[in-house]
């Protein structure tokens, strides 16, 4: 049940993000939904904050690993670049897939890390998602 509140609320952070972010028209970072009926906005935020989430857990993990003497040499200011890898990642497979998240540049993507992570961050810890199962 927690991975589903999560996924949800990363797709609310997600959709915040792209307002905050984006704006309006198609600059910064948007999401282009798929062709279809009234629901299709939403269907494509929850697909792509399922994506981020997947892609997020497999390439980010090992980007990190991997990135651990930049973390230490930066003092963990090198993880902005990770996380706007992340959202490239996405985007990238979103462009594969036809609808999706779009990023403009990747200036863009590590600025809307940096707010999709506070919004869902806050969330997170609002909702009580973010703590560990007690058994």
């Amino acid at each position: 049940m927690r991975s589903v509140i999560r996924v949800l609320v990363s797709a609310f952070a997600l959709w915040l993000t792209t307002l905050i972010v984006g704006g309006s028209g198609r600059h910064g970072v948007w999401i282009e939904p798929i062709s279809g009926d009234d629901y299709s906005p939403l269907v494509t935020v929850l697909l792509v904050a399922l994506v981020f989430g997947l892609v997020n857990g497999t390439l980010g993990r090992v980007l990190r690993f991997l990135s651990t003497p930049l973390y230490i040499l930066t003092l963990g200011l090198f993880g902005l670049i990770v996380n706007g890898a992340m959202f490239a990642a996405v985007a990238w497979l979103s462009d594969i897939a036809g609808f999706g998240l779009r990023i403009e540049t990747f200036w863009w993507g590590v600025l809307a890390a940096l707010v999709m992570s506070i919004l869902s961050g806050i969330m997170n810890g609002l909702l009580g998602s973010s703590k560990k199962k007690d058994r």
